[in-house]
């Protein structure tokens, strides 16, 4: 194997995590402009269009099943839908930076919490403590934002946040058996599509009221560059690079979008954070790290299992931790 292939899914994943990052500050400047819910229908509504569009060009868009698509479909309500319903308005009560932190991080968490709950996973020692550190972290985090400047206004967002997180960690668990054996573009293209028309439903009392006229054209954008580059194009790097490194790389990965996500805020959006914050994310990010990872032998074994190269099956590959 060359060295341009060995490197290939890892700058996929790299690629992937900056999108993902940026789709925070650029959410933050189009909720500033629009209401939270035509927002999220412009962002995923565009990428609706574009996947269906891929999707038609490719040699699996005529592999068409009603059974596919209200099952993929209904998981998309969860991962597309009630996600960006709730992340999108916590955009509107609280800095992005808040959401780049918590979301990415919570999701993994609440995953590992959700799946030992049922007894699907393990409960090590090990893993209980990264549980509680995450915690720790969580209240330390919470606790730096009174120092900046306490508003309810902000808890509420983080809140919001929290609950994005949670959906998006039901829509991982699910993912595992309803995207069992579906190419990820298809898969992608059904949630996608499903959770948009949702969105649409969601955001028609908005839709009169907006100010369309006051949109600036940077705005548009933005809007432009949510729908493919961090959604459309961003999930499908993700799925590629997810054949070859496998679930839990690509989990370790995700843990680097808060870094992406901070900077993009501070830097484009001015935002700031306070030193009990930042050290209230270090110690959630590293029990977040304990937590997930500790369990990553036994899938990454069971993995190796299933297919004698170390490749989860495709439901297996598209249901990893991504969210943005």
């Amino acid at each position: 194997m060359s060295a341009q292939s060995r490197s290939g899914p890892y700058l996929y994943l790299l690629i992937t995590m900056v999108l993902f990052g940026s789709a925070f500050t650029g959410s933050k400047v189009v909720v500033g402009e629009v209401p939270h819910e035509v927002a999220a229908l412009l962002r995923f509504g565009g990428a609706a269009v574009f996947l269906v569009l891929l999707l038609g060009l490719s040699r699996d868009g005529a592999r068409f099943r009603w059974r596919d698509l209200l099952v993929v479909g209904g998981s998309g309500l969860i991962g597309v839908f009630a996600y960006n319903f709730f992340f999108f308005w916590g955009l509107t009560l609280s800095p992005a930076v808040d959401g780049s932190l918590i979301v990415p991080v919570f999701s993994p968490v609440l995953t590992t919490v959700a799946l030992l709950a049922s007894g699907r996973e393990t409960a090590s020692a090990l893993r209980i403590t990264g549980l509680i550190t995450a915690v720790a972290g969580a209240v330390v985090f919470f606790v730096g934002i009174s120092i900046g400047g306490f508003s309810g206004e902000r808890i509420g967002g983080d809140l919001l946040y929290v609950l994005a997180a949670a959906c998006w960690a039901a829509y991982s668990i699910i993912s595992k058996k309803v995207l069992h054996g579906m190419a990820p573009l298809r898969a992608t293209t059904y949630a996608t599509g499903a959770g948009a028309l949702a969105l649409a439903v969601a955001a028609v009392p908005s839709l009169s009221t907006t100010d369309w006229a006051g949109v600036r054209p940077s705005t548009w954008a933005i809007v432009v560059f949510l729908a493919i580059g961090p959604t459309a194009i961003a999930y499908l790097f993700y799925f590629r690079a997810l054949r070859s490194v496998g679930p839990v790389t690509a989990t370790i990965s995700m843990f680097t979008v808060p870094v992406f996500g901070t900077v993009s805020s501070v830097v484009f959006l001015g935002e700031s954070f306070t030193a009990l914050q930042a050290v209230g994310a270090l110690i959630t990010i590293a029990g977040a790290l304990l937590a997930v990872l500790q369990g990553s032998g036994k899938a990454r074994q069971s993995t190796e299992d299933s297919d004698g190269n170390g490749l989860a099956p495709a439901g297996e590959r598209a249901s990893s931790t991504s969210t943005t």
